[in-house]
């Protein structure tokens, strides 16, 4: 189906909720896989699924490159390594949903920090009551899956601020998809460490890439059609569903139920970066987006 084709069909408020959907079907899938091989493993399949897919559709060019646009992108791919190493380990522990929530305060600080209106705070606050929410219910809440996931979101921040570094050095895709490269590679040793043989069994390698695909290329192919269309503030309103996405895959595919206290919890922090992205100051040019498309909201790359 062509790019046309598929915006037509969808919307471009259709194909990013499919995008958000597919992300977080695809941390379910990935997270029912951890009884059998470790998440370390999961990540790196996904990386390198997505790895390959990007280079083949980018092409980067790597000559003529400057010593800083390799330290830029090298720090774009440490970061995309560990906010996805971070959530996954989180999702190991604690529920996807309430994961997914905690980790979002990373990007939600960064779009506040980036507003010079005191009101804006109010932002922090809400989300800040989410948590407080969250820690309601301990007897879910695992302190080392609440650390990485807490991790995963400072990561995610980071993510955000070499993306607009690395779109203004690597034209197109080029800069994501030699970071996913980056990223994949960095995970490899550590994957085969924590794995060993099983990590070649036939059916984790194909669910492995069916993870990749769902978590990484077909969002990108979502958002890439969508933005060319939709403003970026409706998009940042839409990703920052992301939360409630992720609580509602693990209710379909792993059984994963919540209480009544962590929903309003998420939807404190749902409502939160809603309003952080409608007030919000631009934090720069994503990688691919065209010259003036900016977006407070992080991509769907982190989980």
């Amino acid at each position: 189906m062509t790019q046309r084709a598929s915006r037509e069909l969808l919307g471009p408020v259709g194909l990013v909720l499919v995008g958000i959907a597919s992300v977080q079907v695809g941390a379910a899938i990935a997270k029912s896989l951890f009884d059998e091989i470790s998440p370390t493993a999961i990540v790196w399949l996904r990386l390198m699924t997505s790895a390959l897919v990007l280079a083949l559709v980018a092409r980067p060019r790597l000559t003529g490159r400057t010593r800083r646009d390799w330290l830029v992108v090298l720090g774009f791919g440490a970061s995309l390594a560990t906010m996805n190493w971070g959530i996954y380990q989180s999702f190991s522990r604690i529920p996807l949903g309430i994961a997914v929530t905690i980790e979002f305060i990373g990007p939600l600080t960064l779009a506040v920090l980036g507003s010079r209106r005191a009101r804006d705070l109010v932002w922090v606050l809400l989300a800040g009551c989410g948590v407080v929410l969250l820690g309601f219910q301990r007897s879910d809440l695992d302190l080392l899956g609440v650390l990485y996931a807490l991790l995963a979101g400072a990561a995610w921040a980071a993510y955000i601020l070499l993306s607009a570094s690395t779109g203004r050095r690597w034209a197109g895709f080029d800069g994501l998809a030699v970071a996913s490269v980056v990223a994949a590679l960095g995970m490899t040793l550590p994957a085969l460490l924590a794995s060993g043989t099983g990590l070649w069994d036939g059916r984790i390698l194909l669910i492995g890439a069916l993870v990749g695909l769902l978590s990484s290329v077909i969002p990108y192919s979502c958002e890439l059609v969508a933005l060319r269309s939709l403003r970026p503030a409706v998009f940042g309103i839409l990703m920052s569903l992301e939360p409630a996405a992720a609580a509602l895959a693990a209710i379909v595919v792993l059984h994963e139920h919540l209480s009544p206290v962590q929903w309003l919890a998420i939807a404190f922090v749902v409502a939160a970066s809603i309003g952080a992205t409608r007030s919000g100051a631009p934090l720069g040019d994503p990688p691919g987006h065209e010259e003036g498309e900016r977006s407070t909201a992080p991509g769907t790359i982190a989980t």
